[in-house]
Parts: C-alpha cells; structure tokens; sequence
C-alpha cells in the first residue's frame, strides 16, 4: 500500500513540519500528550512499549513511507509507547487535527488509500507483538534483520543496514545480548550475514523464516 501513497505523502501536501532526528534520539516518550501523528520521509523508528512488571517492548520497526503515533486519531490522549530513531532521520509532524480534515475532505480515492496506510501501520504493529509470541528468537532475529535492510521501502534492499549495538537488536528481538551474539556468529558461519566492518545482510538470511 505504501507505493500508491508515495506521490501524494512525500511532499508538503501533508502538512506539518519537518524535524531531522539523530541515531537514537526520542521522538517522544510514551505517556506524553498525543496531539500530533509522523510521517518517515528517511530513515527508521522503533516503538519501544513499557509495563511497570516487565522491562520494555520494541513493538515496531518502521522505515520511509510509513506512519506513527496513529493512535491519536482513535481517542487515544496519551502515547502508548517511545519513538526513537534508528538512524539519522528526517520526519514530518502532522497535527491531529490536520489529518482528520484531510481524511474527510480529500477526495475519495487518495482519502481511501491514506487511510489504508494507517491501518496498515497498525496492523504492522500487532503482526509484531504476534511473532514476539509466536516465533523463535533466531526467527525473530532474522526478520529484525530483515526489515532493517529494507526500511527505505521505496528503495532496492541495503546490503549494509545501520549501525546497531546487540544490545538494542536484544531489545527488538526479546531476549538477551548473549543469545543475540550466538545468533550473529551462526549467521555469519552460514553466510547468511557478513559484519567485517559494517553489518551486511544478505536474501538468503530468509532461510530462517
């Protein structure tokens, strides 16, 4: 769904402002006041979600073309979770009221295919949350992996993805750093993955999957 809406959101038509984030800068802290809804012109985002019981959640990975901070046009007063970038980022603030007269007054068809971004987005979130549940940590790795090297979805794949510490793949994956560098090293014992200097990932890691 996000190539029919590149013409239309890749410019100023969406209103707002554009902000330039750095690697692992907040966006926004979950429990803030949610007025406003982003849009990834470049770069990549993780949603970090945290319960008092348990330590925190990456609940999303999102790259160019894709939507967040949604929840605001359902009712939702506050952020459910934390907006950091991933990389060095450049992401445009739409405010919420903007958006909801947008959906209403442009015409029917690009009306139509934005709001079907923006459930699309939602639904990214929940298939996230579900393979957290459902897969094994080496799966879930892979397809960490998988994403990061395609976060420009308008773009061919990088081979070599974003600088990213085991710690924080830890974090995305749900589990610890340890199990992570175990993972690494079978990757790269497969040839599923290279990182002599940068991390590079290659189609083959879809094996895992």
């Amino acid at each position: 769904m996000a190539s029919c809406l590149t013409g239309f959101t890749s410019g100023s038509s969406l209103g707002g402002k554009v902000s330039r984030y750095r690697r692992k800068q907040n966006i926004y802290l979950q429990g803030e006041r949610a007025n406003t809804l982003f849009y990834i012109q470049e770069g990549g985002v993780r949603l970090i979600t945290r319960t008092k019981r348990r330590a925190g959640a990456v609940t999303a990975i999102l790259g160019a073309n894709d939507f967040f901070g949604e929840l605001c046009l359902a009712g939702y007063p506050l952020r459910m979770s934390t907006a950091v970038a991933l990389t060095a980022s450049s992401i445009r603030t739409i405010p919420k009221a903007k958006m909801l007269t947008m959906l209403r007054h442009r015409d029917g068809k690009t009306s139509n295919s934005l709001l079907a971004q923006l459930l699309s987005s939602a639904q990214g979130y929940r298939d996230h949350v579900a393979d957290l549940l459902t897969s094994s940590a080496e799966q879930r790795l892979a397809r960490v992996l998988l994403q990061l090297a395609h976060l420009d979805k308008r773009a061919p794949p990088l081979l070599e993805i974003p600088t990213i510490s085991h710690r924080i793949l830890a974090e995305m994956v749900g589990t610890t750093r340890p199990r992570v560098n175990m993972l690494m090293n079978k990757f790269r014992r497969r040839g599923y993955i290279n990182y002599d200097g940068g991390l590079e990932v290659y189609q083959s890691l879809r094996n895992v999957l």
